[in-house]
């Protein structure tokens, strides 16, 4: 491969080149003498507009510009799961172990290791007919995860060669006899990341992405498959909540990607994870977590390659069977990045200065969630969640980025600054979020969990809003003008915010919630309620009503371990009990 371009314009990421003859759009380029990452993005006659994923500080007009004519593509196989990369997928680690703490321009080193040697189990036997997509055998990667080896999705025949070995991942560990000869498979692939992977079916989601947030999972859940938002402005707590859903969401694969984010916020990804348990396994979270990061220091353009990268990894477990929850933080980071990429290649503006076709990539890149029927002969079943954060300007929700984003996700969680500012953990406000997935829910809930959970979330939010709505009557004329059934309203929607939707995500004990605890808590709080309003129809003061001891105990509800469900049997009883002794001191 020879230099065949020459450099005739830079500005910024944006380089133009001139004599690549036979290089298509979104082809990978070499750009200059220290070897730059590049892409095509736009071809005008014999000039290509080339988006530059590095920085092109010291590049000039007449330098060299070397096509590879393949698309950007990711390399797949053993040794995904537990590392960092950056948005073209350069192994951070290792780059870190053999030159330090800096990435010098141009360096390449192969995202997987081409020396480690992993155990290779066979699951078919040679003679056996294999299609595109099937599992043919599996290695342990990790504690957690068991990488399966699938066929290429374009290869169909007859397996003459397969056996159990240790070898690299570029070792041949499979023959198969196709209509074109015989193909030798290896553990590597390469896919082109702009490309959806095939599946055979879409499916409707049947079962809720338990996330451990109370406020989520009870109000505003997300199946498996499904898509979510969290837009909020600056401070209210998106990245804390996109590290506690990585950390608790029950999910098989975690792929985290960190697109335009501080240093500091991967930073405390990179040394909580390896320390932190996953709740169902008691082993390091980064046992089933991909990292990629991109921070806000690095080139604009690789936030883009960055996003990429990362579904196309999370399709890839996907494929496996896995159910793989994707965390993007944040998409706006990448709009940012597409405007002024744009500017640059003199586009027309849309609204705010944003490319027209906004809209779509972000579509293209949510719409690739799903809970799917794998691409193979088998019916294999696998799910890919999608959570972006937003980081609207202001938290103006009007901007181009958050609407766009509204149009294609299915549950939106809107982040609120005053509640921030109030210590409200989550600081989600729920008048304004909403989803789409409640019903699926609802029956998930109703068979695995009790029948009256519908009842009680439905119950519970209308106290929170009937709350709101007093609220500005008591702003107005004080408390004391209310009704003594609506003052324990109010004391029982302050139980709900503070006991219930208040979450510690720095307590062991509270950081995380089962959906039978969630509805335990709710049980406690909704009985207290219904039990209160019957003694203030016999006169028994508010005063004694909200003030039981048992009401000390509510508050410390959320610390009860997840083992020992019975306790809150006891708290019922005993706060029950000590109401019906207000009734019967009250008629004796």
């Amino acid at each position: 491969m020879s230099a065949n371009g020459t450099i005739i314009k830079v500005s910024g990421p944006l380089v133009v080149s001139k004599g690549l003859s036979g290089t298509c759009i979104y082809d990978m380029v070499r750009v200059g003498h220290y070897k730059l990452f590049g892409e095509v993005v736009e071809i005008r006659g014999d000039e290509y507009f080339i988006q530059v994923y590095e920085e092109t500080e010291g590049l000039g007009p007449g330098e060299p510009v070397v096509s590879t004519y393949n698309a950007f593509c990711v390399e797949l196989g053993p040794g995904l799961i537990g590392s960092i990369f950056d948005g073209v997928q350069r192994p951070l680690d290792a780059i870190n172990r053999l030159h330090g703490d800096y990435i010098v321009r141009g360096i390449e080193h192969p995202p997987l290791d081409r020396t480690r040697k992993w155990h290779f189990y066979p699951l078919k036997n040679i003679g056996d007919e294999v299609f595109g997509g099937d599992v043919i055998g599996y290695v342990k990667e990790s504690r957690l995860v068991k990488h399966k080896i699938m066929i290429p999705t374009d290869t169909k025949g007859r397996l003459s060669m397969i056996k159990e070995k240790d070898g690299t991942i570029e070792d041949v560990i499979a023959q198969v006899d196709t209509a074109n000869g015989t193909k030798e498979l290896t553990m590597l692939q390469k896919w082109p990341v702009r490309s959806f992977r095939r599946v055979k079916q879409k499916l409707k989601s049947t079962a809720p992405l338990v996330t451990g947030q109370r406020i989520i999972d009870t109000f505003f859940p997300i199946t498996k498959g499904g898509v979510a938002c969290i837009p909020g402005p600056f401070g209210s707590g998106k990245t804390v909540i996109q590290h506690q859903l990585s950390r608790w969401v029950d999910a098989d694969i975690i792929v985290y990607v960190g697109c335009g984010e501080r240093g500091n916020e991967m930073t405390e990804v990179l040394v909580d994870f390896p320390v932190l348990k996953d709740p169902k396994t008691g082993e390091p979270l980064m046992e089933r977590t991909v990292l990629i990061a991109n921070t806000s220091n690095m080139p604009v353009a690789a936030r883009e390659a960055s996003v990429y990268t990362g579904i196309t990894i999370a399709e890839y477990y996907r494929d496996m069977g896995y159910n793989v929850a994707l965390m993007a933080d944040s998409t706006s980071r990448w709009g940012e990045a597409m405007r002024e990429m744009s500017s640059r290649l003199e586009e027309m503006p849309g609204e705010e200065g944003f490319p027209t076709y906004l809209g779509s990539r972000l579509a293209s890149f949510y719409e690739r969630s799903g809970n799917v029927i794998c691409f193979g002969s088998d019916d294999r079943q696998g799910s890919l969640s999608v959570i972006g954060a937003v980081s609207p300007p202001g938290g103006d929700l009007s901007e181009p980025v958050t609407q766009n984003t509204l149009r294609v996700v299915k549950a939106f969680w809107s982040l609120d600054d005053r509640l921030a500012s109030q210590r409200q953990f989550p600081a989600i406000n729920w008048l304004t979020s909403y989803s789409l997935y409640q019903d699926v829910v609802d029956e998930y809930t109703n068979i695995y969990i009790h029948k009256n959970w519908k009842m009680y979330r439905m119950k519970t939010m209308e106290i929170l809003h009937k709350e709101a709505e007093l609220e500005e009557l008591v702003r107005l004329v004080g408390i004391d003008s209310l009704s003594t059934k609506d003052r324990l309203l109010m004391e029982v929607a302050r139980m709900i915010r503070e006991d219930y939707l208040y979450q510690n995500a720095y307590d062991l004990r509270d950081t995380y919630t089962s959906l039978k605890k969630q509805f335990l808590m709710l049980s406690v709080i909704l009985k207290y309620y219904d039990k209160a309003n019957e003694l203030l129809q016999f006169n028994i003061e508010l005063s004694k009503i909200i003030s039981i001891p048992s009401m000390s105990n509510i508050a410390q509800m959320r610390f009860i371990p997840e083992d020992n469900f019975d306790e809150f049997d006891r708290l019922e009883a005993k706060m029950l009990q000590e109401l019906e002794a207000l009734s019967k001191n009250k008629t004796s």
